[in-house]
């Protein structure tokens, strides 16, 4: 059985209020958790990105939960910066903290000026990254003049005894076959059973041997009328095929291109319920291919009603 954690989202709540959020997501009996780490939300109505670094140190002092997040460097941040970040809180927080290493979304990165690339540069770029990171957490001095990548004598002094996991996330077969060769676990999100499968086994048939994590987006409410209503609301510019959520740059391009998705669409990327036996069905199809860590995410931006429904009847369901 998998452990749950429990999925911060910096693009839809105030990062005081999903402080308090993940407090209470530990309250509730969640193993551990995951957040974010945007300049920019998904919608203008989603409304929110504060600073995933600054949050997680805030979350890592004020619960015992195991944290990690989902970083892209590389253009928006230089992987000198990250690996020091990381190492910092690995540090800090001894075996709690963990982060996925990815090539990015324009949404978040064009904020630099500089040109956005295309997944084939952008795959490479990350794969410097990766061992510009590796090697500082291994406490090189490091110079480093790769194609994309340039690292002039640095050097990260603060240490932790152990270097934090990187880990690959993966949204396609090709992406998790590159991972494989370097990534010490794959996190995947929720889509089609047949679709997760081919990425799980292109992981492990490259090579991958690290835990596997789920990323499940779903939404839970009373009513479907209710849970139909949270997911278009919060999570309709989400489900595109590529290149859309990787190239579009704004909020504002992401609901012009959202606003005639149909229902059907939104629930094939989001687990639309009002029913928590339901809801635990479908979760095990998606446990069976064979992950050993889930993260639910309730795309709803009030997660008071879920966390109390999590406690209380979801986190015991799917633990029996």
């Amino acid at each position: 059985m998998p452990s749950y954690g429990f999925h911060a989202s910096h693009e839809q709540i105030a990062p005081s209020q999903l402080l308090g959020d993940v407090q209470r997501a530990e309250r509730a009996g969640f193993d551990m958790a995951m957040c974010s780490d945007h300049f920019a939300p998904w919608s203008v109505r989603q409304g929110h990105s504060g600073f995933a670094w600054s949050w997680l140190g805030a979350a890592l002092a004020t619960t015992q939960l195991r944290l990690g997040t989902v970083n892209a460097p590389g253009q928006r941040y230089h992987p000198a910066v990250i690996a020091q970040a990381s190492a910092t809180l690995a540090e800090m927080f001894p075996g709690r903290f963990w982060v996925a290493l990815g090539s990015g979304q324009n949404m978040n990165e064009h904020i630099t000026g500089e040109k956005w690339i295309g997944k084939d540069l952008r795959q490479e770029r990350l794969e410097e990254c990766v061992e510009v990171i590796r090697r500082l957490h291994a406490g090189e001095e490091l110079t480093f003049r790769g194609r994309h990548i340039t690292v002039e004598r640095a050097r990260v002094y603060s240490l932790p005894t152990t270097p934090p996991k990187l880990i690959g996330p993966a949204l396609s077969p090709a992406t998790a076959a590159r991972a494989a060769t370097w990534a010490d676990g794959l996190v995947t999100i929720n889509t089609q059973l047949a679709a997760v499968r081919d990425i799980v086994d292109a992981y492990r048939g490259g090579g991958g041997t690290g835990p596997l994590a789920l990323q499940v987006h779903l939404s839970i409410a009373p009513t479907m009328s209710e849970a139909r209503d949270i997911a278009r609301d919060q999570w309709q510019n989400h489900p595109f095929a590529e290149p859309i959520p990787h190239d579009t740059a704004t909020p504002e391009d992401f609901d012009i291109i959202g606003r005639f998705v149909p229902d059907d669409v939104i629930a094939g990327g989001v687990l639309i319920t009002d029913s928590v036996a339901d809801l635990v069905e479908r979760l095990r199809e998606l446990e069976s291919v064979g992950f050993d860590e889930v993260y639910l995410h309730h795309v709803g931006q009030d997660q008071s009603w879920f966390l109390d429904l999590a406690e209380h009847e979801l986190l015991p369901a799917l633990r029996e």
